[in-house]
């Protein structure tokens, strides 16, 4: 566990560390921009509450921001790279912090010059060559320690973590992975850093690698918080190359990208049957709230990135079940670097629900 010191400290270096936060990630629809708006609909419309669920969670800002002591948080995604980062952050598993400081240290020394399966397929595109050195064998040893039990699976999803954000600021890329710079200028030699995690506030909290669908299925919340892929973007083709890395299968890959059968990881909001798909997870929901957050693309770019859902039938799914209100934010997206976007706002429907979950969890 973190010694008090630690979790007390500041967060510039500490031990020759750099210390980083959750929201320290470049990720599509990150919502950090917009968490006090949230935070204020929750304030004035629907007042205290025990239990949250973020099911379409990303990279966990929401999740982490409504996370402290008392309160349960149910957090999913869909991505197995998405979720081992939720479960470091927000997980209450013990772990060993001066032994994750031991591996870093000793991940970041590694000189090892052999070639491996990331340096193969992605050195000199979305990494340098050495920098692609280096993440292979720092995976495959994380990957060891914790065959040969070393580490338990919190420690694991720790180091894999801090592995994700690393590459995340190396990577030759505008934020995402459908496609890299074709020059590599400038870039840093990769640098593990330590994630701070405040154990202190993680309480009774769940995280879930499972189809939003079929986990609404077995949960019942006060606050179940939905932000589902809005357009035909899909989300394992922007992030394939970090769901590889951490999956580790060392699959087949093909094309320029160099991407694998990501089949299994389609998301059924991001298809023609967007709104069917929804409304089976509204009617499914077990809730007292229903918090929707849905941006205002459609019909304003290409068709690729306009929005799956109609605002007429969100309103209408949403208002069978409940009484909705519509809030809206102006709000600055992280687009996919060559997309221009103005006027959009992000929007928070809120629907209260007729006899909505008859108890807290």
């Amino acid at each position: 566990m973190y010694p008090t010191s630690v979790l007390n400290s500041n967060l510039n270096k500490i031990n020759n560390f750099d210390y980083f936060k959750i929201h320290q990630r470049r990720y599509l629809g990150n919502k950090t921009a917009v968490l006090n708006f949230i935070e204020e609909l929750i304030k004035n419309e629907i007042g205290d509450f025990y239990s949250f669920c973020d099911i379409f969670a990303g990279t966990g800002t929401v999740s982490d921001y409504f996370n402290e002591y008392g309160k349960k948080i149910i957090t999913n995604d869909l991505l197995l790279s998405n979720y081992i980062c939720l479960y470091a952050w927000l997980n209450n598993t013990d772990f060993d912090f001066y032994k994750i400081q031991y591996i870093l240290n000793e991940l970041n020394e590694i000189k090892d010059n052999q070639d491996n399966y990331v340096s193969l397929n992605f050195g000199n595109r979305y990494f340098t060559y050495k920098n692609a050195i280096k993440i292979g064998h720092i995976r495959e040893k994380i990957e060891i320690f914790y065959e040969t039990k070393y580490i338990n699976f919190k420690e694991k999803t720790i180091l894999l973590t801090s592995l994700l954000y690393a590459m995340d600021k190396v990577a030759n890329t505008v934020g995402h992975y459908d496609a890299y710079i074709e020059r590599l200028e400038n870039i840093k030699e990769i640098n593990l850093g330590m994630p701070y995690i405040e154990v202190g506030k993680c309480f009774d909290n769940e995280i879930f690698n499972l189809d939003a669908n079929e986990l609404i299925k077995n949960i019942e919340v006060d606050i179940l918080y939905l932000d589902p892929p809005y357009n035909s973007r899909q989300y394992s083709d922007n992030y394939h190359l970090l769901e590889n890395i951490i999956r580790w299968d060392k699959p087949n890959l093909y094309g320029k990208t160099k991407k694998f059968d990501r089949t299994s990881l389609k998301s059924k909001y991001c298809l023609s049957s967007a709104t069917e798909i929804f409304n089976d997870l509204i009617q499914n929901a077990k809730a007292k709230y229903i918090l929707l957050s849905y941006n205002n693309t459609e019909n304003k770019r290409n068709n690729r990135s306009n929005a799956k859902i109609m605002d007429e039938d969100i309103l209408n799914i949403l208002s069978a079940k409940g009484q909705v209100k519509i809030f809206e934010k102006d709000y600055k997206i992280f687009t996919t670097g060559n997309t221009k976007l103005n006027e959009n706002k992000e929007r928070v429907f809120l629907c209260k629900v007729k006899n909505g979950a008859k108890k807290c969890l």
